[in-house]
């Protein structure tokens, strides 16, 4: 429950801040045009708050946050006094109309620069791209790709940190490889390439990257126990904190995630642990919780493993100074509007799945993971979500800014509005397109949450 409410209170807070930029910038543009602007609304239905200024314009927050609108005086729909035509949206040339449009989806493009830009200013710690253990017979094993290499460019595109190889990666869906530039562990770099012919992968299941095998370096796990649940199982047995484990049960104990492996699979058992203190071996028993999960029951010990510290060459903090930040944010900006346009144009040819889009719940919880880590991951998640509704917005279907946009260009060449009854055809035509994709992607979240 708990973190229900937190994913909405984040995505009522994402929600709102990025309909407030959209819808902000078809106000300032229509104000600048001349127009009257009759309402700006944060959401739809009953006014929670209202004010009006010295304009006229009504400003509300209203009780459905799912959207917003800002409302034009039009001679379509309103009756405009003859001394107030001049003021009315439907007066306006096309040039001024198309700006007005426009002006929506161009600010949250701006936006995204903006918020890029604050995340720099502010720093991103992140990790530089080192592989960590490569799985045995995985697409990366089979491209010599090797533990402890460094993958410095994807394509034509250097990469940074693992967000950048995520982002290049999922540019070459559909493609039949996957060029890198590697760096070796001895300083040496080399040209390589994934043979990704036919690569499938579930993103509700897995990353691109783990799919292909490029594990992102992590420090090492060791089998030292460095804390203990209160009144857990292996604190109750008489286990310490600096204590090394050895055997469980008849196993020895190679690794941590096979000591996780053993407990997890003996739910209510007692198993013998032994461990090393002070020099020498030490046997006791152990009887182990059982805990529910969706899974099923699973043992629970209640100990947690000694991490090796992260090496001071891997973390790093992206941070820069006005201008470089500025810079940094138009080419993130750039980068991420140029493969959503990819992954868009991908859906249609059958190379990314209708089961990626992604509704209202899946936004939800990614508005509340991001804010979880911080103001820099929200205001990227903002960035990303801001670039998307910007892309979504000028696609060419009538009802969307696209649509109207279309219907302004084509007046624009011949001359002449496009008739009320083709704009009523295709306003039913894309309300069709919108729903299905919006039924689509909510079918979608609910299946995740299955």
């Amino acid at each position: 429950m708990v973190d229900f409410l937190w994913n909405l209170s984040a995505f009522i807070v994402a929600l709102g801040i990025l309909v407030a930029v959209h819808e902000w910038g078809h106000f300032i543009v229509a104000r600048k045009c001349g127009v009257q602007v009759l309402r700006f609304s944060i959401g739809f239905g009953k006014p929670l708050w209202r004010t009006t200024d010295k304009h006229g314009t009504e400003f509300v927050i209203a009780a459905i946050p799912l959207g917003g609108y800002v409302r034009m005086l039009d001679e379509r729909v309103d009756n405009v006094p003859a001394n107030k035509s001049h003021l009315a949206f439907n007066q306006q040339s096309v040039g001024k109309r198309m700006a007005i449009i426009a002006a929506g989806p161009g600010v949250n493009f701006i936006f995204a620069v903006a918020a890029f830009m604050l995340m720099f200013l502010i720093g991103v710690q992140t990790l530089k791209p080192i592989v960590g253990e490569v799985p045995k017979d995985s697409i990366a094993a089979q491209s010599n790709i090797v533990e402890n290499d460094q993958i410095v460019a994807v394509g034509e595109h250097d990469t940074v940190d693992w967000s950048s190889v995520n982002l290049e990666i999922l540019s070459y869906i559909g493609e039949s490889e996957i060029p890198l530039m590697v760096l070796q562990g001895n300083g040496v770099t080399k040209q390589t390439a994934l043979a990704t012919d036919g690569w499938r992968f579930d993103p509700d299941k897995e990353s691109a990257l783990t799919s292909l095998g490029l594990v992102p370096f992590r420090p090492a796990i060791t089998l030292e126990v460095a804390a203990l649940g209160e009144n857990s199982p292996a604190q109750l047995a008489g286990l310490q904190v600096g204590d090394t484990l050895l055997q469980l049960g008849t196993e020895r104990i190679e690794s941590w995630q096979q000591a996780v492996d053993i407990i997890t699979a003996n739910p209510g058992q007692s198993l013998s642990l032994t461990f090393a203190r002070d020099g020498s071996e030490q046997i006791i028993v152990v009887t182990l919780d059982s805990v529910e999960t969706e899974t099923g029951l699973r043992g629970y010990l209640g100990m947690a493993p000694r991490v090796e510290p992260w090496p001071e060459d891997v973390v790093f903090i992206h941070q820069y100074g006005v201008f470089s930040a500025f810079g940094k944010a138009l080419q993130q900006t750039w980068r991420y509007t140029t493969i959503s346009l990819e992954m868009f144009g991908k859906l249609f040819t059958g190379d990314v799945s209708v089961k990626n889009l992604s509704g209202p719940i899946s936004i939800a919880q990614g508005a509340g993971i991001s804010a979880e880590y911080g103001i820099v991951q929200f205001l990227k998640f903002l960035a990303i979500i801001s670039i998307s509704l910007g892309i979504i917005n000028l696609l060419p279907i009538p009802l969307l800014d696209g649509g109207h946009l279309l219907y302004f260009t084509i007046e624009w060449i011949t001359g002449k509005p496009v008739s009320e009854r083709v704009q009523d055809i295709g306003f039913r035509v894309g309300s069709l397109i919108i729903l299905t994709f919006m039924g689509i992607a909510i079918f979608n979240d609910i299946a995740r949450l299955a």
